[in-house]
């Protein structure tokens, strides 16, 4: 008897609320009393931390897929399959510029390598929330700044951002 509405804001913030949950817990041992489940009980609590920060990072990038293709992170490889777009492939050794911009309405991942290559791949694509976790191997990413692209390029008509330039 949960509302649809709070039952699809639950099923798109799971992750975080188990984590959070398992923070909780490692508080709540920690708390019980001697060293022992002290220790043990804030080992938990700093894992789940860690792991409800991931969490809370690849929140921006979790959206409704809406974009024909699919999208693959494998070894170390950006894969796009597109479905009705070309697709490609680009290795994040490769990388040197990362933009978000909207191309027919649709948020748009542009990944250009270092023969100046380029990929586009949709923000909403099934397997996009995968780019999160591959971005954050990228020296000087700053993921804040990729979720706020995400956000003002999501409420723009017609933007760019650059989000990530390799330095060197």
């Amino acid at each position: 008897m949960i509302r649809p509405e709070l039952r699809q804001s639950f099923g798109r913030h799971a992750e975080l609320i188990v984590f959070v949950g398992l923070t909780g817990l490692g508080l709540w041992l920690a708390f019980r009393g001697g060293w022992f489940l002290a220790l043990v009980g804030g080992a938990v609590a700093l894992v789940g931390a860690a792991l409800a920060l991931g969490a809370l990072r690849r929140g921006a990038f979790r959206r409704p897929v809406a974009a024909p293709g699919v999208v693959e992170v494998v070894e170390g490889a950006i894969r796009y399959y597109g479905a009705t777009e070309l697709g490609g492939e680009i290795a994040l050794r490769d990388l040197t510029e990362i933009r978000l911009l909207r191309v027919r309405a649709r948020a748009h991942w542009r990944l250009r390598s270092h023969t100046g290559e380029a990929l586009l791949v949709p923000a909403d694509a099934a397997g996009a929330e995968a780019l999160a976790d591959a971005f954050t191997a990228l020296p000087g990413l700053d993921m804040r700044a990729v979720s706020a692209a995400l956000a003002h390029v999501a409420d723009q008509r017609d933007a760019i951002r650059t989000v990530w330039r390799r330095q060197g």
